[in-house]
């Protein structure tokens, strides 16, 4: 399991909360305690999302300084054909 990717998703923390509401509402406890403890919940996600996105950045931006300052961007595939150099000279 990606933890990284769990602990900065925000269907993650959603989930969560909906999980400890339900429980809270279950044993009856008081409207304001529960909005108390999701937004809690929340600011503690949204921290720990933060550290998160910054140590994936940190990492990127040390495995660019790896390269030689030459950055590497992972594509995603298409079904386009790719275009060639003689197709874009002959629009101009």
């Amino acid at each position: 399991m990606d933890w990284k990717r769990k602990l900065s998703s925000r269907k993650f923390w959603l989930a969560i909360i909906g999980f400890v509401t339900a429980i809270l509402i279950y044993l009856n406890v008081d409207a304001g305690t529960i909005e108390r403890t999701t937004s809690l919940i929340m600011a503690g996600g949204t921290f720990i999302a933060y550290i998160v996105a910054e140590g994936m950045a940190d990492t990127a931006g040390a495995s660019l300084n790896a390269n030689n300052g030459e950055e590497y961007i992972e594509t995603e595939s298409t079904d386009e054909d790719p275009v060639t150099d003689e197709e874009l000279d002959e629009d101009i």
